[in-house]
């Protein structure tokens, strides 16, 4: 509505019509939730269901409102197409996305209690205020976690969906579009992505507070190395995001002062990356321990603690957003007179960030004690949320108004460049499976924790292996869903246009431009 850009009214309307399909499946595989639940865990329902029974109720007429925005909003796009109406769709739109966010909230305390239980005393019996059982001590951080999250997520579905469209294109016209649907998409998940590992921190931070023996369960005790697979599938975002920004400059006939650069920044996240992931302790037979002298590495040992990983995570994300900006400007030349010394402060941002990220987590990171190692994290994130917001609002201003270099070339990208959208959206399935058992685990043997015990024959935490088996399957069954999704919406496509041709008088849906206003009879 803001860019009058009929593109992303043809991008909405036609990921709304994937939607459709996803959201009923959604609700079936919710449904089938639902019911196992009852079915396994009667006693722990019971419980829930007498705390949280008004909760339910509301999340069962809220899903309504959401299914019934969802379908008006769908079904009424031709009708409010134009003017005033135009403005109610839209309305539609965010109501649809309002429900559904306070769906997510609803349920984000149910999972919350069963992490830090609130409102009840010791013996678990409720208290009478049902705000303090839904306001719990979890309920914001990971209501901030899985909001951002979601966003990321469903950028890189969406980035998904527009490779797999790219790539069966017949077309230089469908590539285009979905070249330019995949770039949006891929912008929209990296902006997402930029912030999501401090609310992920956060959330961390907050589980320590609450129960200092969760938080050694999750990061230092039996979790650990899960944690070590999540940093390198993290790793795998960060490289496909910035893979794909990469091939993206094959688009721009300027992009060839800037790819010089793209080694030292691939090099500088590879480093990143190998520190990230780089384990503290190493899990070695006897002779390997005989012969290294122990269980931390000489070298590498050092590398292994938090101050080394967030020193790593925050150049990350500093070198992406550099990959970012090089790629916006890539096509581009600023006219206006302060541009030398627009990039200058720029570079001298970038440079005083990461030098003081970098003595950061070198000094309070290894020659003071653990207070000021935990401390020194927040200055580190400060800095890095400084390059972003400042250098973002300086190029915006500074490339207001810039010209081209030349022609860009939509469609114009590398095959290989969609497999990165592919990637992006499987890791993000791969690490919300695993970060989903991780959250679920640290609870052990209690449903609620300290409250109600799980006193079953099944009350055991699995091995590492067989749960990376079981998220691994479940990832690969839910990408399969996601990719038949696509094909349904495609075959769908495919039958309007086959139709079309038959009957021109059946037209398929392209939105039109604003309607001309009627000649008098004066002109």
């Amino acid at each position: 509505m803001a860019t009058k850009d009929e593109r992303y009214d043809k991008m909405a309307y036609e990921f709304i019509k994937v939607s459709i399909t996803a959201y009923s499946i959604t609700a079936i595989i919710g449904g089938l939730l639902a019911f196992s639940l009852f079915m396994f865990y009667p006693d722990f329902m019971k419980y829930m269901t007498r705390l949280f029974g008004p909760t339910m109720l509301a999340y069962a007429l809220i899903f309504f409102a959401e299914s019934a925005s969802l379908y008006i909003y769908y079904y009424g796009w031709h009708a409010m197409h134009y003017g005033f109406l135009k403005w109610v769709h839209l309305t539609i739109g965010l109501v649809l996305n309002a429900v559904g966010t306070m769906l997510m909230f609803l349920a984000n305390s149910w999972v919350t209690f069963m992490l830090s239980p609130g409102g009840v005393d010791a013996a678990g019996a409720f208290q009478g205020d049902i705000w303090k059982v839904i306001h719990n001590f979890l309920w914001n951080p990971i209501n901030l976690h899985r909001f951002v999250a979601n966003i990321a997520y469903g950028g890189s579905i969406v980035g998904a969906y527009a490779a797999y469209r790219f790539l069966s294109a017949r077309n230089e016209t469908e590539k285009a579009h979905y070249d330019w649907m995949g770039y949006t998409a891929n912008l929209i998940a990296i902006g997402a992505l930029l912030p999501l590992p401090f609310a992920g921190y956060w959330l961390t931070a907050e589980i320590y507070a609450y129960s200092q023996q969760m938080g050694i369960t999750l990061m230092g005790g039996v979790f650990a190395w899960l944690f070590i697979t999540q940093a390198v599938i993290i790793g795998a975002l960060f490289l496909s995001a910035n893979y794909y920004l990469w091939c993206g400059m094959e688009r721009s006939p300027g992009a060839y002062r800037y790819t010089k650069y793209i080694k030292y920044i691939a090099g500088v996240i590879a480093v990143c990356f190998l520190v990230w992931f780089t384990p503290h302790t190493l899990i070695l037979k006897p002779w390997e321990l005989k012969t290294l002298g122990g269980q931390y590495h000489p070298f590498l040992g050092p590398l292994g603690i938090m101050p080394a990983k967030n020193t790593a995570v925050n150049n990350m994300l500093i070198f992406t957003f550099l990959s970012f900006l090089l790629y916006r400007r890539a096509n581009k030349i600023p006219t206006v007179s302060w541009a030398a010394a627009g990039s200058a402060i720029q570079a001298a941002i970038f440079i005083a960030a990461i030098l003081n990220i970098v003595y950061l987590g070198v000094y309070y990171g290894y020659f003071t004690n653990t207070v000021y190692k935990v401390a020194s994290s927040v200055p580190q994130v400060a800095s890095t949320l400084t390059v972003i917001i400042s250098c973002m609002v300086i190029d915006v201003l500074m490339f207001k108004g810039a010209k081209d270099v030349g022609e860009f070339r939509w469609g114009k990208m590398p095959q290989r460049s969609q497999y990165a959208l592919f990637l992006l959206a499987v890791s993000f399935t791969w690490l919300m499976g695993l970060m989903g058992f991780i959250r679920s685990a640290i609870r052990q043997h209690w449903h609620v924790y300290t409250v109600m015990r799980d006193n079953s024959l099944d009350a055991f935490t699995p091995t590492i292996g067989y749960a990376a088996k079981v998220v691994s399957i479940a990832t690969v069954i839910f990408m399969a869903i996601v990719i038949f999704i696509f094909w349904l919406s495609q075959l769908s496509a495919k039958k309007q246009e086959d139709k079309s041709k038959l009957h021109p008088e059946v037209i398929p849906y392209e939105p039109a431009a604003k309607p001309l206003k009627p000649e008098t009879e004066t002109e």
